[in-house]
């Protein structure tokens, strides 16, 4: 039975908070785009698994394992789009931060071939990634 839009992003987001890096980057198609907000040093459009995987362990690495993104609320879909509400935090030596956010996911074909990221205080995110 074909997955709809909703349970791809939830069966990435499952094996992400598990841990699982392999699968949940099963459910990208190899040439996703991840649209990482602002004007910071991981800000810019990703493209390809291998950008998005760099960019991802890079973030944990400089945030010495502390970021933590959790679900806020349900995921919501409009056709092949799927919004998907967070909190993130983290730390950077003295820096923190903790605040809301969206990510937008598209998927095509069982894929995710896009993702967008909404941050609530974009200066502050750039602030805290430097």
């Amino acid at each position: 039975m074909k997955m709809t839009a909703i349970e791809v992003v939830e069966a990435y987001s499952l094996a992400l908070s598990q841990g699982d890096i392999p699968t949940a980057f099963s459910h990208f198609s190899p040439d996703a785009k991840w649209h990482q907000p602002g004007s910071h040093q991981f800000a810019g459009t990703k493209s390809g698994l291998d950008a998005i995987g760099k960019m991802l362990g890079d973030m944990m690495g400089v945030t010495q394992g502390s970021l933590v993104i959790i679900p806020t609320g349900a995921l919501m879909s409009n056709g092949n789009l799927v919004s998907f509400p967070v909190h993130f935090s983290g730390k950077i030596g003295e820096k923190t931060v903790d605040m809301n956010g969206v990510d937008l996911f598209e998927v095509v074909d069982e894929k995710i071939v896009q993702v967008w990221l909404f941050s609530e205080d974009q200066a502050a995110e750039d602030a805290f990634w430097g």
